[in-house]
């Protein structure tokens, strides 16, 4: 179903029984329970899926070890459970990431994290061996039943300057455990929006809603079209902007978020990335606060910051956030220094936290739970899905999925644990025998396939199939075929959704000017845009990554690409 046939018969027929506000990862995640339960649900995003905290993890799916600090062991058990479902179902985005810990300590850490445990204090300290083996031993604990993972283990100061010979000098031990991460967060949250919608169940992005005065309202902002919605129930699945929404639609409810920025840098730097051998680096900055780095797509992700925020629409990684977040890798790498031209991409999303007056933004509970606002006038109650983290998005979604269910009086009748996601579907047990079956089917080169397999995984098919072939576009690694198949089918409505969503081109540093010229000219194909529209989404792209994520073009190329 397009987006005009959606609009069609939400004009026509308005009344629906769930309307789902928020296009993020959590409110996929409520929007696909739903459908799958037969649900005529409708999910309305102001912008474009996964495009707000939802593209700005640190791409890390983990059981959040500091949690355990804060006594949040339900959460990190849910968490480490919800891993590992993500390795089974999605193992095309979702992979082990083995991580480190540098070790500057012994004792540190033990008195402070008792009264901290207490509630005595909530001062950060540095955490020393003792904490770390604790804390990890833990870890191994919660997943001894389903051991998917090696255990955790400890080096010495020799062994660890002789694995990682770049690192502080300082350092007096390390531990390694193993967590995941995900290649593309984005693609896995449009995978089950788009299976979602296969049963019947209707998603728009660039959709705001608000109240009408008599009820509500669905804008198409692209369009303008206003159209009435009555809903039997609303779920306010929007995370760092729920009191906004709330507000919008008229919900009478107290404040329920306080959401802190976090910032990330993506570095380009060969040096940096040898030094972490395949690991990722989980450490203390100076100031006692969590940083990371890891290899991402060929480059180093590093982060990230942990600022309060007011207005979740306006956040962007500011200068004093990334001279931060460097000066933090000068405490673990001191030896290796970055240049200004190799952060390739900078990006920032507010975490959806619970509202709190805590002075440590670190010590904010990370669980998730839900609260209804009952029914007031022409607005029906609304289902708020407050906090929670990326990794939990499936079991949170089944928990406001229940609770919807209840309300309207229905049973469950599909579970989602054990479901596979997309391309995740029939993935192979022997992935390069898998490619070089496909490359052979297909013509392809076994590189190709490999690739095709990561940024697809089963479902490449359909991009190999798609008429424009494998033509590739130039300074890409992406054909025409996976562009095309891209925007005809995956709900792209300017270049923003196709390079920072759809794909990872920009966030991996792919993006050229004639790149960006030959995807134009495909979108403005497809959507009917004129010379002069089409120069204007070119300049309204451009200037987004210039303010949002650090990439300057330089200005006379700029002019010519969009004349």
């Amino acid at each position: 179903m397009n987006r005009s046939q959606i609009t069609a018969g939400l004009r026509d027929r308005p009344d629906i029984a769930v309307l789902v506000i928020g296009g993020g990862i959590n409110g996929i995640s409520v929007f696909r329970e739903l459908a799958l339960q037969g649900v005529d649900v409708v999910l309305a995003e102001k912008g474009d899926s996964c495009g707000g905290a939802s593209a700005a993890l640190s791409r890390m799916v983990h059981g959040g070890l500091r949690y355990l600090e804060n006594g949040e062991f339900k959460l990190v058990r849910e968490s480490l459970l919800e891993r590992d479902r993500l390795l089974r179902n999605a193992p095309h985005y979702v992979a082990p990431l083995p991580t480190m810990v540098p070790i500057f300590d012994i004792f540190s850490g033990l008195a402070n994290g008792a009264v901290r445990f207490l509630g005595l204090t909530r001062r950060p300290s540095r955490r020393g061996a003792l904490v770390i083996k604790t804390g990890l031993a833990m870890y191994d604990l919660f997943t001894s039943g389903r051991r998917l993972m090696q255990t955790h283990s400890f080096r010495g100061r020799t062994e660890t300057l002789k694995t990682w010979p770049a690192i502080n000098p300082a350092i007096r031990n390390s531990a390694t455990y193993y967590d995941a991460w995900v290649s593309r967060p984005e693609r896995l949250g449009l995978e089950m929006l788009l299976e979602a919608t296969v049963s019947g169940a209707r998603a728009l992005n660039y959709a705001k809603v608000s109240s009408s005065g008599e009820g509500l309202a669905i804008t198409d902002t692209l369009t303008g079209e206003r159209l009435p919605v009555r809903p039997r129930l609303i779920v306010n699945a929007t995370g760092g902007w729920i009191d906004l929404t709330n507000q919008a639609i008229g919900a009478s409810a107290p404040r329920m978020m306080g959401g802190t920025k976090g910032s990330h840098l993506i570095v380009d730097n060969a040096e940096l990335h040898a030094a972490l051998g395949g690991h990722m680096v989980y450490y203390e900055n100076e100031d006692g606060r969590i940083c990371i780095l890891f290899p991402y797509l060929g480059k180093v992700l590093i982060g990230s910051t942990d600022i309060r925020v007011d207005d979740p629409d306006q956040v962007r990684c500011e200068e004093d956030e990334q001279r931060y977040i460097l000066q933090s890798l000068a405490f673990v790498f001191p030896s290796i220094k970055i240049g200004e031209n190799q952060i390739v991409f900078r990006f920032a999303g507010v975490r959806p936290l619970p509202a709190s007056d805590d002075s440590f933004t670190g010590r904010i509970p990370r669980d998730h739970f839900c609260e209804f606002v009952e029914a007031i006038g022409h607005l029906p109650a609304t289902l708020c899905m407050i906090g929670g983290k990326w990794t939990t998005f499936r079991s949170f979604g089944a928990l406001a999925a229940d609770s919807v269910l209840e309300r309207l009086r229905l049973e469950r009748s599909v579970g989602t644990e054990d479901m596979a996601i997309g391309g995740g579907r029939d993935f192979p047990v022997d992935p390069e025998r898998w490619c070089a079956s496909f490359a052979l089917e297909y013509g392809l080169s076994v590189e190709r396939a490999r690739m095709l397999l990561q940024r697809y995984g089963t479902s490449a098919r359909k991009v190999v199939a798609h008429p424009a072939g494998e033509q590739m576009l130039p300074r890409s690694d992406y054909s025409a075929g996976e562009i095309r198949q891209i925007i005809e089918h995956e709900q792209v409505e300017c270049l923003a959704d196709l390079f920072l969503r759809r794909t990872t081109i920009a966030i991996s540093g792919g993006l050229s000017f004639d790149l960006i010229n030959a995807v134009l000219d495909m979108l403005a194909a497809h959507k009917g845009w004129n010379a002069s529209e089409a120069a204007a989404e070119c300049s309204t792209f451009l200037a987004l990554l210039a303010d949002r994520h650090g990439i300057d073009l330089q200005t006379h190329q700029r002019s010519a690409l969009c004349a």
